[in-house]
């Protein structure tokens, strides 16, 4: 890597680079066993860039490899940016978190809630409380994703229309419909995965007064200098951008909600196109800005991103959030400081959710031993639905981002081994 790139030799932030080696060769080894196509890793510590290594293809047609300037799908790795982009308006007095959101959308009064089990979308009771911003944040809110798959609720969402991104409809448009379905579960009773963080987008927009691609890119994309991040690929960078593959066999974008419990699974390699750099829809601007999954960006995009949390909400002179706050996001906001697990949500992507919470905007590790991971108390992270990947550890001042394109991202647990290279390498 060159230019604002640069890497700084690994032993001056405490890592060796003799055991960074190791996350080399796994990267390696991701692509001549087919389980990837191509993919791109980066380690950050102490303010600065000490390790980056890409393998493999960003498309198999062109043979064109991944590389640091690859531009991918990140999709909920939007997430984490439209909560700082909502945490930058509370910090200027727009709301407060337990607002009730019907305050700014009032078609979210008198919400009904799915009476659960076998019982029919139409058998429904009133909800004994208000969404409120906090739930949106945390996934508290009620809501789901159509792609679920798992019950009346979430078929109501496909049979509407409800799929962030897509379509003709506007956000506010998408969000008004949304307002008219029942919640899955009462508000902040559980942890569902959801459209939340879409509606907490269109909030920036009521709260700011701009479209929530014009917050994106005049107060975080551009004073972070993430020149690549956006909610379409502009023609230009079109021959940067990389395709994304889906696994030969096995489940779709549901399964990400589900553990990978057969061992066959993980023995499954090998992939075919899924969405062709040269005919995605990410080609063409959307009308419905996705504050859940729009966004494509590039490695230094997210690494800036990562900076500046890690960075207590500034970088290079621009602060966008007070230190504060970010150390506020990082905390454990579900109830009774809760896992995941215990809010009925036992399995995400490849990981188990025991022993980790969830912050204003991304997951965060409560219980290492108990969560069987090799982390910090306090880490936090989140993934996007082709496998891509980051987190922070405030602890040890180290981030890692991981990008690459395979849908869904329950495939291999290879979030679990990049964390445990990553870790390992660390010498003071």
């Amino acid at each position: 890597m060159s230019g604002e790139m640069k890497l700084v030799r690994p032993e001056s932030v405490g890592l060796s680079a003799a055991r960074l080696e190791r996350v080399g060769d796994w990267l390696a080894e991701q692509i001549s066993s087919e389980r990837l196509a191509g993919a791109s890793v980066l380690i950050g510590r102490r303010g600065k860039l000490a390790y980056f290594r890409a393998e493999g293809l960003a498309d198999q047609t062109s043979a064109r490899p991944f590389s640091a300037d690859t531009i991918v799908r990140i999709y909920s790795m939007t997430k984490p940016i439209t909560t700082v982009a909502a945490m930058m308006c509370y910090e200027q007095g727009c709301f407060q978190l337990d607002d009730p959101i019907a305050l700014y959308l009032p078609e979210f009064r008198d919400m009904r809630v799915w009476a659960g089990g076998a019982a029919p979308i139409e058998d429904t009771v009133a909800a004994n409380g208000p969404i409120t911003v906090k739930h949106l944040m945390t996934h508290t809110s009620g809501l789901t994703y159509g792609f679920m798959r798992a019950n009346v609720v979430d078929e109501m969402y496909r049979e509407e229309g409800i799929e962030p991104g897509s379509g003709e409809a506007t956000l506010a448009e998408m969000v008004e419909r949304l307002a008219a379905l029942p919640l899955l579960c009462q508000p902040g009773s559980g942890w569902n995965y959801s459209v939340s963080t879409d509606v907490l987008g269109r909030l920036v927009e009521i709260w700011s007064g701009l479209s929530l691609d014009e917050f994106f890119r005049t107060r975080i994309l551009e004073p972070l200098d993430m020149r690549d991040a956006a909610f379409h690929i502009a023609p230009e960078k079109q021959k940067r951008f990389a395709s994304c593959y889906a696994p030969l066999s096995g489940a779709g974008l549901a399964s990400v909600a589900s553990a990978p419990s057969d061992p066959t699974v993980r023995k499954t390699t090998g992939f075919k196109l899924q969405d062709s750099a040269a005919e995605s829809s990410f080609l063409t601007p959307p009308t419905n800005f996705s504050g859940g999954g729009g966004l494509t960006a590039g490695m230094r995009d997210y690494a800036r991103f990562c900076l500046m949390l890690l960075g207590g909400g500034e970088l290079d002179g621009e602060r966008l959030l007070g230190r504060k706050t970010v150390a506020y996001m990082r905390q454990n906001h579900l109830p009774n400081n809760g896992d995941m697990a215990s809010m009925g949500q036992p399995v995400w992507s490849e990981t188990s959710y025991e022993g980790i919470g969830f912050g204003l905007g991304f997951a965060v590790v409560i219980d290492p031993v108990k969560a069987q991971i090799l982390t910090s108390v306090g880490e936090h992270h989140w993934g996007g639905a082709a496998s891509t990947f980051f987190w922070l550890d405030a602890e040890e001042d180290l981030f890692a981002v991981m990008l690459t394109q395979l849908m869904p991202s329950s495939t291999y647990p290879i979030r679990r081994e990049l964390r445990t290279r990553v870790y390992q390498s660390l010498i003071d």
